[in-house]
């Protein structure tokens, strides 16, 4: 793990959202790196990393027999996925909730590349529409998924119904992409030899869906400005 670590930093971004060479570079260890990224994409304010596709290529890789961690038979590894990769994703949204609780409005005032005001103002908007429910659905929406702990912490929601929220939402992200790409692994065992390509068609579509999101936003402030 001490030598996976050191090897992060000199990652390109191209290598960040290839499976393949992640797959080729790490081996197994690749399911344990899986785990830091959940952590920080879902707590630590990251919302560039390849969480989606992350948890989509475990699946395939595992439904593919690409991919061994555990040891065991293909169940043993999907299911040892599913657990491991919501308990980690639910522990980055209560990091995320406590750092937002513990520093509160101050990140209002701060604006740089990564927080940057106008993300936690569509967050604060996507809460207020969808209440609690909103730490399920936000799951599964780039950006939100990310700014929704810290908005929640800020606001200072309820603990309890935060951490019953928020692990649903969790089991529900995991669960539904992983086997998503389990079964179509299973099915379609091909489907390894173009995991990249897959990649980059789920990453044109979160760009796509982004890019409508934040066009139907400024159309609706120019039509409120008019």
């Amino acid at each position: 793990m001490h030598d996976l670590l050191i090897q992060l930093p000199s990652l390109s971004i191209t290598s960040w959202i290839s499976p393949d060479f992640l797959l080729t570079k790490f081996g197994g260890d690749l399911f344990w790196l899986g785990i830091i990224l959940l952590v920080v994409e879902c707590g630590l304010f990251f919302p560039f990393l390849p969480g989606d596709t992350l948890l989509f290529a475990m699946g395939l890789f595992i439904g593919v027999d690409k991919i061994h961690f555990l040891g065991g038979h293909r169940w043993v590894e999907l299911v040892g996925l599913l657990i491991i990769y919501t308990a980690s994703a639910f522990a980055g949204n209560v990091l995320g909730y406590e750092i937002g609780r513990k520093l509160g409005p101050s990140f209002y005032n701060h604006t740089g590349k990564i927080m940057k005001r106008e993300y936690l103002d569509q967050t604060q908007e996507f809460f207020d529409k969808h209440g609690h429910s909103a730490l399920v659905i936000g799951r599964f929406v780039p950006l939100v998924r990310t700014y929704i702990t810290v908005v929640a912490g800020i606001t200072k929601m309820d603990r309890r119904g935060f951490f019953v929220w928020s692990f649903i939402g969790a089991a529900a992200w995991v669960a539904s992409i992983s086997l998503i790409g389990y079964f179509l692994g299973k099915q379609f065992p091909g489907l390894g030899h173009y995991i990249d390509l897959i990649t980059y068609g789920l990453l044109a579509v979160t760009v796509v869906v982004l890019a409508f999101e934040f066009l139907r936003k400024k159309m609706g402030e120019g039509k409120a400005a008019a």
